[in-house]
């Protein structure tokens, strides 16, 4: 049920996404379903908890299995470009979309994704403290900034591969990030 509710959040959003219309989706009586939620507020909720869950499982894991340092780092944004394309997102990125929505809507809502994006800037952050430990990274890099323009980066590059450039998006972000890992390296 909160797959088809994560799949319909991305081409709705999650103010679209309304007890009455996921029952309608997964065959359910609204009142089975508002029994379970509660609220429309607890429903986004549990769409982004859902998010969060698969992004951990689709970005994260796999990227934790690679070596310390720069590879896990490089993991973690290959899987990351890869996730606004996962079969379970029709519309795209959920992480997006929210983004737009909840900005100025204060809410359980808002506070569930402001903590899942702060959560991920210190997954980033601490991806690259430990490239500086590997001594892959220089000593003196600013891992906080390092992580600040990739998520810039990710997020813009989802923007472009759906509205503006689908062809050349991808390649556009890769050539970004790799200015950036370039210039996190140890000098010779």
């Amino acid at each position: 049920m909160l797959g088809k509710a994560l799949a319909l959040a991305t081409q709705v959003g999650l103010e679209g996404v309304t007890i009455g219309r996921l029952a309608d989706e997964v065959g359910m009586s609204k009142s089975g379903l508002f029994a379970h939620f509660a609220s429309k507020e607890n429903l986004a909720v549990a769409i982004l908890d859902e998010a969060a869950e698969r992004f951990v499982a689709f970005v994260v894991t796999p990227a934790f299995k690679k070596p310390r340092g720069e590879p896990r780092l490089r993991a973690l944004i290959d899987n990351w470009l890869a996730w606004s394309k996962a079969d379970f997102m029709p519309g795209g990125c959920i992480f997006v979309a929210a983004g737009v929505e909840l900005d100025d809507k204060p809410g359980p809502a808002r506070d569930r994704f402001v903590s899942a994006q702060r959560d991920w800037l210190s997954t980033l952050s601490g991806a690259a403290k430990i490239a500086v430990e590997e001594k892959h990274f220089r000593s003196d890099l600013d891992t906080e900034q390092l992580a600040h323009e990739v998520y810039s980066i990710a997020y813009g590059y989802h923007f472009l591969r759906r509205l503006v450039d689908p062809e050349g998006a991808e390649k556009r972000a890769r050539v970004a990030f790799e200015r950036i890992i370039a210039d996190a390296r140890v000098r010779a």
